[in-house]
């Protein structure tokens, strides 16, 4: 086979290819996407079933987006967006017209359904629910969002209190 015929067959083999993807996405449905819906943020959610500390603050930390999105009356994706840098979050306050108190007292209110939530599910303790919600009532704007950001610092604080007995709440969660 001659160098050109073999270029021929190689640039027609890939049409064929290509046109067979594009058809294969076609029926696969890829002509009718359409995003998913974002969840209500005002909506509960139900815990899942924790297994880890790891998860609890996963949870914690998307119960109380859920929480201040709500009071601020965007999606918790959009909040989270903002939240993850000085300059997003900047150009959400400009965006939405809000100062940072009240996106403080937005976050606040959020961490404490977050704390509410944690309890309900049997995820956090009364004992330390209660001087919990103290802290974030009085807490500034960059340390609450470094708890949303960080659930892990809440949660994860146990783990360096109980040293070797970490192990042994990790196997008692619920």
């Amino acid at each position: 086979m001659s160098p050109a015929l073999r270029a021929q067959v190689l640039v027609g083999a890939a049409i064929v290819s290509a046109a067979a993807l594009v058809g294969i996405y076609l029926a696969a449905g890829g002509s009718s996407y359409e995003p998913e819906q974002v969840q209500d943020p005002c909506q509960q959610r139900a815990w899942s079933n924790p297994q880890s500390l790891g998860e609890i603050a996963n949870q914690f930390s998307i119960s109380a987006l859920d929480g201040a999105a709500c009071q601020l009356g965007v999606s918790r994706e959009e909040l989270a967006q903002a939240l993850a840098t000085p300059e997003g979050r900047e150009r959400f306050t400009e965006r939405y017209g809000i100062d940072d108190e009240e996106l403080a007292r937005a976050i606040r209110a959020g961490l404490l359904r977050a704390i509410d939530d944690a309890e309900e599910a049997g995820a956090l303790s009364p004992l330390i629910g209660g001087p919990l919600r103290s802290t974030v009532e009085g807490i500034p704007l960059d340390q609450a969002v470094e708890l949303i950001n960080n659930a892990r610092s809440i949660f994860g604080g146990v783990d360096g209190l109980l040293g070797p007995a970490a192990d042994l709440l990790e196997e008692l969660l619920p």
